[in-house]
């Protein structure tokens, strides 16, 4: 699981201008961004975990950690604003620190206990800057300096503050303020001058000079390549150079080799692959890497030990070792001048042994724990991690199988025993269990003896209670934001200390001069002191929000006259009398945020009775589902109604009543299943038209086939067996008349109307209002993102008025849709203004032939 730290430059430097107009914090967050779109194309990204740091003071400074979540880096990402100083080394450490966290906690790091390459955190650290000038309280750095004191316990165990599966890279945006009329450079992105450069190298990555937008996305694009799985380690020759090899492959002694000339090969800080397994996704390995030490019983405490391990190469051509079942671990070497020297000498069955400097107890080099070797078709250089000092181990192991048969004598047991005397005790517990997995017998102790002593091992255990504790309160102060100080604190000195406007003689002569009249107020300097409010030296004298100039006294002029020309520079938020319009000015980008405000409102009151069904809003809405989910291409979201097919409280168990609510669910399921293919139905929105058209306030009669749209309209009912009255905000129940047969359309339509002089009628006013209101909604719901219309069908389906008038509010909508793209919901509409045209030309129809028969 790789993590991704992006430590952005927060200085005020970072608000310069390009020539593009935008500011190198705006294409810093742009670079971020970028970044994770090439990244999402790999699919290991999925474990990616990503932190963000800026140059705040720490713990301030970690604007997303370990607990965020992806939208909250982005929101943090957006709202960064560039001000302060260019303290790179502060922010490097607390960098550090926040990737070091869990790492005691979790035994990673296995202090004085080898280092096992299968044990690691890979984390990649990109830190975006200008490379300006180094600046801090003190004073400008011509230096990178890392501060020593980490707050972190048990950080003095390692002499660097990153660990050697962490890296830094680095992107120095050089991007002119000008356009450039000269061609630009094609070609590698060379690295950068500044000071951050060598840090870079030190952790094994690298910086870039980023001087184009086009650079800059190469570097990105290099970048996301180098997220690989692995650890860097320092490898060093020792001993002489080997002899060269001729043209024919052999050695070439008449050749000199020049041993003492410093070669690119020579020392290498690069990285090793560590590949996770196919099948689970973690890495899996079986031998550490030796410490550089001898473990003794009789230290007091551990050496410190350097980021990245030393291991020291002999050019001797030595033949590789390996016996069957005896596992080993093999990781291929990153690209690099030593890679480059072993597979130009073309000898892939020859090998080059590994050391670690003191490592051994009787020997100053160390033995041998491995070797490194190219692969057979020459395409790469392997490190191969064998159990330590293994030409002497798996002689010994061959015999036991192959002559002893797993039953060794005296004489072979007095040598393995001789064996384990120049062996480290942390490699005890891994030989132990290669031998089991060998079929071995048991041959060494079960009272394995790690080699620190009880000191040392209760130290680690303390250390790791304390980073648990560093690590919450780190945690819990991220996403806090700075405390602001509130005001200036001023110490009232006796004497000649005090402020001359505090003198008694001094307050007496000025009222000699002006009269009566409070102390005149120091006229505000806004440019000076941004965001400080005038004190009041008359106690008594509050706050005034006067409507009528000729209402202030003569001798509160001049207060007032600072206190409206604070309110109308608003250099303080908190002026009583600033205009409250701006309190509901927001950013765009807060507009949408309705959960936010939603949690400021008082929780609404229970209904009056929680088992009542709800009903279901079935106007032409394709989004309103009840049986089944539907997915939706942009907000790739699921909509699910709840099914109530069960009997309702209080429904009478006839015949007639069930064969009537089978009939109902029937065509109810019907017109799901047209919602579910895409087809939207507006019955219930033109039979809520037609309602008041039957229930005209003259009263006139109401022919025969003008019934027809209401009455199909009754048969889609929804499952709780309730009418909503057209018209009105009254239900009537569907349980005592209620038909779905074509015979009894007319008793069903006469007994609805038989209701309506007992129901509240809606008057003209009242339905103007209404729709002016379901404009405003109708306006909003259509800005918003996303493919929510259910909202929308809602709105309409409450519409006020004749068949007309809803037309209008539909075609409305959709002009509105077509101002902001909403090709999808424009569809929709225009489904329904069909179906509406329709019915509108059936019933024109109906009624003329209607007359024409009378």
């Amino acid at each position: 699981m790789p993590i991704l730290l992006f430590l952005i430059d927060t200085s005020a430097s970072m608000n310069q201008r390009t020539d593009l107009g935008t500011s190198y914090l705006d294409i810093a967050k742009g670079a971020v961004e970028l970044f994770l779109k090439l990244r999402a194309r790999d699919p290991a990204s999925r474990g990616d975990r990503y932190m963000l740091v800026t140059y705040d003071e720490p713990p301030y400074c970690i604007k997303a950690g370990w607990k965020e979540n992806h939208a909250t880096f982005m929101s943090e990402l957006k709202n960064l604003q560039a001000s302060g100083l260019t303290t790179l080394g502060q922010a490097l450490r607390s960098s550090f620190d926040l990737l070091n966290l869990n790492r005691l906690i979790s035994g990673i790091d296995n202090y004085g206990q080898g280092r096992n390459p299968f044990f690691l955190e890979p984390s990649i650290l990109i830190t975006i800057t200008d490379g300006n000038k180094l600046t801090s309280t003190a004073g400008v750095q011509e230096e990178l300096h890392l501060p020593l004191n980490s707050p972190l316990p048990g950080s003095e165990l390692t002499k660097e503050p990153f660990r050697w599966d962490q890296r830094l890279f680095a992107l120095v945006l050089r991007l002119p303020g000008l356009a450039s009329t000269e061609p630009e450079q094609l070609g590698s992105v060379p690295t950068d001058e500044s000071a951050i450069t060598q840090m870079c190298e030190v952790t094994g990555g690298r910086s870039y000079c980023v001087r184009t937008q086009r650079m800059l996305n190469q570097c990105l694009e290099s970048l996301v390549q180098k997220v690989q799985s692995g650890v860097v380690i320092n490898f060093e020759k020792t001993g002489p150079d080997p002899l060269p090899i001729g043209e024919d492959g052999l050695m070439d002694s008449s050749r000199p080799s020049n041993s003492f000339a410093a070669q690119p090969w020579h020392s290498c800080h690069k990285l090793i692959y560590v590949r996770p397994n196919s099948k689970t996704g973690v890495p899996v390995g079986h031998w550490p890497i030796p410490e550089s030490f001898w473990p003794d019983q009789n230290l007091p405490s551990l050496p410190p030990r350097t980021s990245h391990p030393v291991v020291r190469f002999s050019c001797v051509d030595c033949e590789p070792m390996v016996i069957d079942k005896l596992p080993f671990d093999k990781y291929e070497l990153e690209p690099s001048p030593l890679t480059q020297y072993i597979l130009e000498r073309k000898s892939p069955h020859t090998c080059w042994q590994v050391f670690v400097t003191s490592s051994g107890k009787y020997n100053e080099l160390g033995y041998p724990f491995g070797y490194l070797k190219a692969s057979t078709t020459l395409t790469c250089v392997n490190l191969f991690v064998m159990p330590y000092n293994y030409p002497v181990l798996l002689p010994l192991l061959d015999d036991l199988f192959k002559v002893h048969k797993l039953k060794p004598n005296l004489k072979w047991r007095q040598a393995f025993d001789s064996y384990l005397k120049t062996l480290p005790p942390y490699y005890l517990l891994p030989l132990k269990k290669a031998l089991r997995m060998m079929g071995a017998p048991n041959l060494i102790s079960d009272n394995l003896d790690c080699g620190l002593s009880y000191s040392v091992i209760s130290y680690l255990k303390k250390l790791s209670q304390q980073t648990k504790l560093e690590s919450e309160r780190i945690l819990a102060s991220v996403g806090k934001k700075p405390p602001q100080e509130i005001g200036i604190k001023v110490k009232n000195h006796p004497g000649g200390g005090v402020s001359l406007t505090y003198s008694k003689n001094f307050r007496k002569l000025l009222k000699e001069i002006i009269g009566e009249t409070a102390p005149r107020l120091t006229e505000l300097n806004t440019k000076e002191f941004a965001g400080f409010q005038v004190g009041l030296l008359n106690k008594d004298l509050k706050p005034q929000t006067y409507r009528n100039a000729y209402d202030i006294p003569r001798r509160g002029l001049l207060d007032q006259l600072t206190r409206m020309r604070s309110n109308l520079l608003k250099t303080h938020k908190f002026i009583v009398g600033q205009d409250e319009d701006s309190l509901h000015s927001v950013p765009v980008a807060q507009m949408g945020n309705y959960q936010e405000y939603l949690k400021t409102l008082a929780s609404p009151l229970r209904e009056i009775d929680p088992d009542q069904p709800k009903r279901l809003h079935t106007f032409g809405n394709p989004f309103k589902q009840d049986k089944k989910g539907m997915m939706i291409d942009e907000a790739d979201e699921f909509v699910a109604g709840p099914q109530n097919k069960g009997k309702r409280p209080g429904e009478p168990s006839s015949p007639l009543s069930s064969k009537r609510r089978r009939n109902v669910t029937v065509t109810h399921d019907v017109h799901e299943e047209k919602m579910e293919n895409g087809q939207i139905s507006p019955d219930v929105f033109l039979s809520k038209s037609a309602a008041p058209e039957l229930m005209n306030m003259a009263g006139d009669s109401i022919l025969p086939n003008q019934l027809d749209p209401v009455s199909d309209d009754f048969t889609s009912l929804r499952k709780d067996a309730l009418i909503h009255k057209p018209g009105s905000n009254a239900l009537i129940g569907g349980t005592k008349n209620c038909s779905v047969s074509v015979d009894d359309q007319k008793v069903l339509i006469t007994s609805a109307l038989e209701t309506v002089p007992n129901t509240l009628q809606i008057t003209p006013a009242m339905a103007q209002g209404i729709n002016a209101d379901i404009k405003h909604q109708l306006m909003k719901e259509v800005r918003k993102f996303g493919r929510k219309y259910e909202r929308i069908f809602i709105l309409l389906e409450g519409v006020q008025g004749p068949l007309a008038v809803k037309k209008q509010f539909v075609e409305f909508t959709i002009k509105e849709a077509a101002r902001f793209k909403r090709r999808v919901l424009i569809q929709y509409l225009e489904k329904v203004l069909e179906k509406i045209d329709s019915h509108h030309l059936v019933n024109s129809v109906n009624h003329i032939d209607s007359r024409s028969s009378c």
